[in-house]
């Protein structure tokens, strides 16, 4: 119920669009005073354009007044809910803090730049590279004198490699990259968005046999040789049969694990079945259930050696011979493959990795020095200089503080403005102390700088933000907006959709004083078959009247009794304890009690069996189920398939067992749709006009009737002709709940409009109309 109250609330917001600001501009034309409340024309004007700008009647005389008056209502409702207070609550705080925290999210960023890196993301992710790189490790806040020395020497490497040093040799003795000493530095083929940008940047710009100049990411510095550039493979999905084999393992393991894998690659061969040879064989447990399948992967996304044979099978079932990983020897099968999709299709996907890849940094950069020009940002060199002269090496060790004393006028000196408002020594020095941290390398006058630039970074960023509201008409707009539903949702849960459920007395005085509304037209108790054929519809028909189906799904264990005995175990009363909550559950359930008896036991089993299940039916008698329920049947000595003079099949045998019938006729179509489930469908209930087509093909009179329509046979079974009559609560209750709810509102914004008199400015609207 509330979720569905939530969406008129949402629905709500768009009546109410967006409000110019918490209190109306008193020297603005109001277009409607609400008590001592006025509305301004241009709120209103504004409001009216967003929801109804693009209709035929916009600015006609009844959409302008309609409009209008919706919006007063609107309003009278916003206007209590603030006279109340609630919007000065913690929770309504909190709650719209929370949306004003994801509005400002498009505000607090540079959509152009944006738009150029999911376009560039695209387009790269046409080509594939391979790569090989050298790694110098280097920390992001590195100091400058170890920046240079890294750089240094990558640059002296660049010159070995450039004079003809074999690349792969210098990666494995000098590279930083742990994988290097065995793969050369090779990083194998990768596209788009799967490196840091820096490295893919320099990656996309060097041609084939080329090295690049050495590239900082936050790992350090990079040189990068690019081995070759191919066209995109797409993706592709495979399924697999994996048998594990790891490096390292015992050669005797190893030579098992291969013989094993070309053991199952034989069956393969054989066409024996894919699925079944996966769920016995297969050893990744999380796909051998569901044919090994894998999900979809491109370049870069797998182990190579079973990338590029996945990637080397062209048609749909097509199996590559036995692939060996780092994990084990795989049979992999072609499922599908595809192309890179449409820009359209991807752009959502790539914007939401743009925003969390290293790239962002880029957007983040360009962002911050717009804001840094339009609110004016101004630093004080001399009062800066002096800020940096305190850092010492307490800094270094992350435990640097400073003594706020009153009477040191240099803590209150201005270090630089934003938009005019001042941002003191002391203000930086409280940002020092808590965002510090212990340093392994270089000075405390550089660690000093990287805090620096970080508090500019977070005072613009929150100077921004603060402000969106006076920079930003639609963003104060949509606060606005979010600001009134929540208040509105309160007040409609309050006043109108809690009470009309909870208020049963006042519920049922609506519906009595309105009962015209709720009637029933004339109506037919039947009985509607739908058969795909006639044999279908003559087997339905024949055993319509047993009202006695067997409940095939209904799996009901077995209860055991000891040998020679017709005692209930505890076992087998918990069992019946179930068995009984579920019968009195199922009113329209019946049960046969059937008796058994091992051939093992005395002459007199047909009497054995006979109490044992008269036993069951007393017990179920004892816990509630009524004994028109159950039927008890005694089966004597029974012998069940392959030997019974074991202890499993003697156990088999003494026991009862159980058989489900039901009723409901929904248990015949289910038994006669066994093959086919959408064979026969029956209905059973009260029909109006245009309900049921078949219903209405047919005299409206005591009898049964077949027709046919749209390809299917019908038999309808027309059992009594209702004549109109008053509907009950309970069969209408969720429409009067509904109409209940529309009459508390009415009534409630009577109420405002007494308490707040509105008074409409005729020549305001006038202005308005068209």
């Amino acid at each position: 119920m509330r979720s569905n109250h939530l969406l008129v609330a949402v629905a709500a917001l768009a009546l109410a669009g967006c409000t110019a600001s918490n209190k109306n501009n008193s020297k603005e034309p109001a277009i409607v005073t609400l008590g001592s409340q006025p509305l301004s024309t241009s709120e209103f004007k504004y409001v009216y354009e967003k929801n109804n700008g693009g209709n035929e009647d916009a600015y006609s005389e009844k959409s302008v007044e309609d409009y209008l008056n919706l919006y007063t209502n609107f309003k009278l409702k916003v206007l209590e809910a603030e006279s109340r207070g609630l919007d000065t609550t913690t929770a309504f705080n909190r709650e719209l803090e929370g949306y004003k925290e994801q509005l400002a999210l498009p505000y607090l960023t540079e959509n152009s730049v944006t738009d150029k890196l999911v376009r560039e993301a695209y387009e790269r992710s046409k080509q594939e590279i391979n790569a090989s790189h050298i790694l110098i490790t280097l920390d992001p806040d590195a100091a400058p004198q170890d920046t240079l020395a890294a750089y240094n020497r990558v640059m002296e490497l660049r010159k070995r490699a450039q004079a003809g040093e074999d690349f792969a040799k210098l990666a494995k003795e000098n590279s930083q990259d742990p994988s290097a000493a065995e793969n050369g530095g090779n990083l194998g083929y990768f596209t788009s968005m799967q490196m840091v940008y820096p490295f893919e940047n320099a990656a996309y710009k060097t041609e084939p046999g080329q090295l690049s100049m050495p590239v900082r990411t936050r790992f350090g510095y990079h040189l990068i040789k690019v081995n070759d550039k191919r066209a995109a493979r797409g993706e592709v999905k495979v399924a697999h049969i994996m048998v594990r084999a790891t490096p390292g393992m015992p050669k005797a393991d190893s030579l098992a694990a291969k013989q094993r894998i070309d053991a199952i690659y034989k069956r393969v061969q054989r066409n024996e079945n894919w699925d079944k040879l996966t769920a016995e064989f297969s050893e990744d447990d999380n796909t051998a259930d569901n044919g090994g399948e894998l999900p979809w992967f491109g370049t870069g996304r797998m182990i190579p050696t079973f990338e590029e044979a996945a990637f080397a099978l062209q048609k749909e079932g097509e199996i590559a011979k036995p692939t060996l990983t780092p994990y084990g020897w795989h049979i992999i099968k072609l499922i599908e493959k595809r192309g890179l999709p449409p820009y359209e299709d991807m752009e959502q996907s790539l914007r939401n990795k743009v925003a969390k890849d290293s790239r962002s940094e880029l957007n983040k950069a360009v962002f911050l020095k717009r804001i840094r020009q339009e609110n004016n940002f101004t630093e004080v060199a001399e009062t800066k200089t002096a800020a940096f002269s305190k850092a010492n090496d307490a800094l270094l060790k992350g435990t640097w503080k400073f003594e706020q004393n009153e009477k040191d006028k240099t803590l209150k000196a201005t270090l630089f403005t934003i938009q005019g408002k001042p941002y003191t020594v002391a203000d930086f020095y409280s940002y020092v102390e808590e965002n510090q941290r212990p340093r392994t390398s270089g000075t405390a006058e550089y660690a000093m700088t990287l805090l620096y630039d970080n508090f500019v970074n977070k005072s613009l960023l929150d100077y921004e933000r603060a402000n969106l509201e006076n920079k930003h008409t639609d963003y104060r707009m949509l606060v606005r907006e979010y600001h009134d539903g929540i208040l509105l949702f309160q007040m409609m849960d309050e006043k109108v959709w809690s009470k009309a459920v909870e208020d049963s007395v006042g519920l049922k005085a609506y519906f009595e004083a309105n009962k015209e509304n709720y009637k029933w037209g004339e109506r037919v108790d039947a009985i509607v078959v739908s058969a795909a054929n006639k044999d279908l519809l003559k087997a339905a028909q024949q055993q319509l009247d047993k009202r006695r189906y067997a409940v095939k799904n209904a799996k009901i264990p077995d209860v055991l009794f000891e040998n020679g005995k017709a005692t209930l175990t505890k076992e087998g009363i918990a069992q019946l304890n179930e068995l009984a909550e579920l019968l009195t559950e199922m009113p329209n359930t019946s049960l046969d009690i059937n008796g058994h008896t091992d051939s093992r036991e005395d002459a007199a089993a047909k009497d054995l069996a006979q109490k044992r299940a008269q036993a069951v039916t007393a017990y179920l008698q004892q816990e509630g189920v009524p004994t028109a329920q159950l039927t008890t049947k005694s089966l004597g000595k029974t012998k069940q398939a392959g030997p019974d003079n074991t202890e499993t099949g003697r156990r088999r045998n003494r026991r009862v067992s159980f058989t489900l019938y039901s009723s409901d006729l929904g248990a015949l179509a289910d038994n006669l749709n066994a093959g086919n489930p959408l064979a026969v469908q029956i209905s059973e209930k009260k029909f109006q006009k245009g309900e049921n087509k078949a219903v209405d093909a047919v005299k409206w009179e005591h009898g049964t009737y077949t027709t046919q329509l749209n390809g299917r046979e019908y038999l309808v079974i027309i059992n009594q002709v209702l004549q109109p009559g008053y509907k009950q609560l309970n069969e209408v209750r969720g429409a009067a709940i509904s109409d209940y709810q529309n009459y508390l509102e009415e009534q409630w914004v009577k109420q405002l409009r007494e308490k707040y008199p509105v008074n409409v400015n005729k020549s305001e609207v006038e202005k308005l109309i068209k």
